[in-house]
């Protein structure tokens, strides 16, 4: 294998790769140890970004939730449980991306405020600086603030 597959098809480099691996060809020199590295992080940080990004959506929908009543609509409703999902779905399927919730949510909740601002036209300072929801809140399809 030519080490500029990674660089020119990506595709045919994973399984390449693959079949290195299953087959225990550990110390060959096509096996590509410093690009299977950074994939397998780069793919943990992806998993970090969803969630997080989740997070923003929930939080946004659930502030515009509470601080809207008079416009809250199926399309709200839509958007928290299409993030509430996903994010019980990732910690399931990784769970030590529940160690991570607080910390994102704290991260996220800033976003999630300036957007709900934006979308629903109320000023910033209407909103609370620090997330006004519990992490169980925040994942409880029961929950809908008043």
């Amino acid at each position: 294998m030519e080490a500029s597959d990674y660089e020119t098809d990506f595709y045919l480099w994973t399984q390449r790769q693959a079949v290195l691996l299953r087959q225990g060809e550990f110390n060959r020199m096509d096996l590509d140890l410093e690009n299977i590295a950074e994939e397998i992080e780069s793919m943990g940080r992806s998993q970090k970004n969803s969630l997080q990004n989740y997070l923003c959506n929930v939080l946004m929908h659930l502030l515009k939730w509470r601080y809207q009543p008079e416009r809250r609509n199926t399309s709200w409703q839509l958007s928290i449980y299409n993030g509430r999902d996903p994010i019980e779905r990732l910690c399931k399927n990784s769970p030590s991306l529940r160690t991570h919730l607080l910390t994102s949510i704290e991260e996220e909740y800033p976003r999630a405020r300036r957007n709900a601002a934006l979308e629903t036209g109320l000023p910033l300072a209407t909103l609370p600086i620090h997330c006004p929801f519990t992490v169980s809140q925040i994942l409880d399809s029961d929950f809908w603030p008043d």
